[in-house]
């Protein structure tokens, strides 16, 4: 007999003590209790694979004994004193972030979410630039603090009625009825276009995530990073990449950037640094880092417990080469999408690169099958598997399962969502 109050009780409460903003899945969702790995547990003792890992934060699996173990010594010694005092942790963190970091970006500034890791990169390029504005990708999402929410162009997560004016958005390399690289080309000549007409001096920055996650796993051909980069540059107009959901080894590179093959000017990572401990960071050159001479601090960010965290996170990623897993666990859940693609029309479109994969399903008539999605989540769910969803239009089966999915795990999950499909 267990004492929990169960799924009714907890949306009773959510309704009288929540805001209304706040959503769950599913029209009758479990009690999620415990994890373990890939794995989660109801409160009835339902076993279920999650392939949403918190929407890519455990990465390195739920409850991860070793990494667990890293947290609980530290909060056993000291947990927090923040950065005006020295402790070792936090510059231990910084140093091995430097050591895997694209090029030469070595200066790391930690926070606590990827909404103040990427309001901080924005006001780094501001303060090395002197420069105001910015330009962001249709589809994109950076966070709900007011600029970050400013440089975010999915309509449902723009909640401010009064958001920043500073920001001028780009098409994304994905249009209906374009192939991916004229919708690319068309994105870059938009980009310099842009700039041509509202003068380069104006624009500090062009952030983006290297595969957009909520804005439907959209991912740009290989060459279209390249190709932004040196524009960008020839316009002193530095880029920010948006790591937050991509970073740790979930698309077989450390971050998802270096499958483009380019360093970018500053790179913002959160989530799975530290596997569901509370930690992001900004980080840049030598250069840029040394124009950000005012007072700064975040209270919390890069405490003692969630250095040691991510210290624990990335020697396990290392360790378990959760990389070269990712890729070749990743090709293989591709290729049964690909082949579910041909069994079933419904499914137009597989995209994404390692374990960061989407599924965009449309109906005959081309429009975006938003409600089939809801119902194969639904049904997922009661046969024991947790998927996420994503796209404007939320008609995009998101698959960002935890790195350490074994084989047998994907075969499950593809042979349930088989069987899913088949009832549409």
């Amino acid at each position: 007999m267990n004492n929990y109050i169960g799924p009714q009780e907890i949306i009773k409460k959510k309704n009288d003590f929540l805001y209304p903003c706040t959503h769950h899945f599913y029209k009758n969702p479990p009690q999620i209790v415990r994890g373990e790995m890939q794995y989660l547990f109801d409160s009835e003792g339902k076993k279920y694979l999650d392939c949403f890992a918190g929407v890519s934060v455990m990465n390195c699996g739920h409850c991860n004994p070793e990494i667990l173990n890293a947290a609980i010594k530290q909060m056993k010694t000291l947990q927090h004193t923040t950065t005006i005092y020295l402790t070792e942790p936090i510059v231990n963190l910084a140093e091995k972030l430097a050591n895997i970091l694209p090029g030469d970006l070595k200066h790391s500034f930690f926070c606590c979410t990827g909404s103040e890791a990427n309001e901080g990169a924005l006001l780094l390029a501001r303060l090395y630039t002197g420069k105001k504005n910015f330009i962001a990708l249709e589809n994109g999402l950076h966070g709900r603090t007011y600029l970050t929410m400013s440089t975010t162009a999915i309509p449902m997560w723009r909640a401010d009625p009064n958001l920043d004016t500073s920001v001028t958005f780009v098409p994304n390399t994905h249009a209906k009825n374009k192939a991916l690289h004229e919708a690319a080309e068309e994105s870059l000549n938009a980009v310099e276009q842009l700039i041509k007409t509202k003068g380069a001096e104006n624009f500090a920055a062009f952030i983006a995530e290297p595969i957009q996650g909520n804005g439907g796993i959209i991912t740009p051909p290989k060459w279209y990073f390249k190709k932004l980069k040196e524009l960008l540059q020839k316009h002193n107009i530095l880029l920010i990449i948006d790591e937050i959901q991509t970073g740790f080894a979930r698309t077989g590179k450390m971050f998802a950037i270096e499958n483009y093959d380019v360093v970018p000017d500053i790179i913002t990572v959160a989530k799975a640094l530290g596997n569901g401990m509370p930690i992001a960071a900004f980080c840049t050159n030598d250069k840029i880092a040394a124009s950000f001479t005012k007072p700064s601090a975040s209270t919390l960010g890069g405490n003692p417990v969630s250095s040691a965290t991510a210290i624990a996170v990335l020697d396990y990623i290392e360790k378990n080469n959760l990389k070269e897993r990712a890729e070749k666990l990743g090709a293989k859940l591709k290729e049964g999408l690909l082949n579910l693609k041909n069994k079933y029309p419904i499914v137009k479109n597989v995209r994404g690169i390692g374990l960061m994969l989407g599924a965009e399903l449309l109906k005959e008539n081309g429009d975006p099958a938003s409600e089939e999605v809801d119902f194969i989540l639904e049904q997922l769910k009661d046969k024991g598997v947790l998927l996420g969803k994503n796209g404007l239009e939320r008609n995009v089966l998101a698959f960002q399962p935890p790195l350490v999915i074994t084989e047998y795990d994907v075969d499950f999950l593809l042979e349930k969502l088989d069987k899913v499909l088949s009832l549409l």
